[in-house]
């Protein structure tokens, strides 16, 4: 990593804090970085953007060429952002639509599908469900 973004390991959870303003200057570090989380083996990766006020189009690509690989490699990107100009971009753009995206790293966190752990908790087929017992034929 490049060391610019801090990041937070909670088990296999990054929460890595992206900065004010993320334009062409520092788009392709970010996504370098972003994605050396994903490499590092996350479970999930939560861009904590609740400090970014501004991000033009080389943001928002960055951002989507590292969901797209973090999906390939089965890693989950969450989006941590409330401020009106950066929901907007991404609502206007349909990125809202391909990342999910919650208004705090808290509520990244505590959202269905990943535990601090990055445990997946939703039960797939032919696996155990979130409690241990497992799938019942149907």
């Amino acid at each position: 990593m490049s060391g610019d973004l801090r990041v937070i390991w909670v088990g296999r959870v990054a929460v890595m804090t992206l900065p004010a303003e993320i334009d062409v200057s520092n788009a392709d570090q970010i996504r370098e970085d972003l994605l050396a989380a994903v490499a590092q083996d996350a479970s999930l990766v939560i861009a904590d953007m609740s400090a970014t006020t501004f991000s033009d189009s080389a943001g928002v690509t960055a951002l989507v060429r590292v969901a797209r690989k973090a999906n390939a490699s089965g890693t989950g990107l969450r989006l941590a952002t409330s401020a009106p100009a950066v929901t907007r971009v991404l609502a206007i753009t349909g990125v809202d639509q391909l990342i999910e995206i919650y208004p705090s790293v808290a509520a990244a966190m505590a959202a269905p599908g990943t535990d601090a752990a990055g445990r997946d908790r939703a039960a797939r087929p032919g696996q155990a469900d979130p409690g241990g017992r497992a799938p019942q034929p149907g």
